[in-house]
């Protein structure tokens, strides 16, 4: 499974930016389509249904993600 950091890139790199940070979570939109997804920043890798979730959030799915 990927890291926090891998997915705030892959994210960042399909158009989100970063609206605000709480503690350790951050909270990425997408202005263009709306899409909004919260990223924990915690050490390791992301839990399997954690990963899932803030790709579904962000209107991708595993596929887009390991197509980079």
């Amino acid at each position: 499974m990927p890291t926090a950091k891998d997915v705030v890139k892959f994210l960042k790199g399909k158009g989100f930016i970063e609206k605000r940070q709480r503690g350790s979570h951050v909270v990425l939109q997408n202005l263009k389509t709306g899409y909004r997804t919260v990223v924990p920043m915690h050490p390791g890798d992301l839990p399997k249904g954690l990963f899932l979730k803030i790709l579904k959030d962000a209107g991708f799915n595993r596929e887009d993600f390991l197509k980079k």
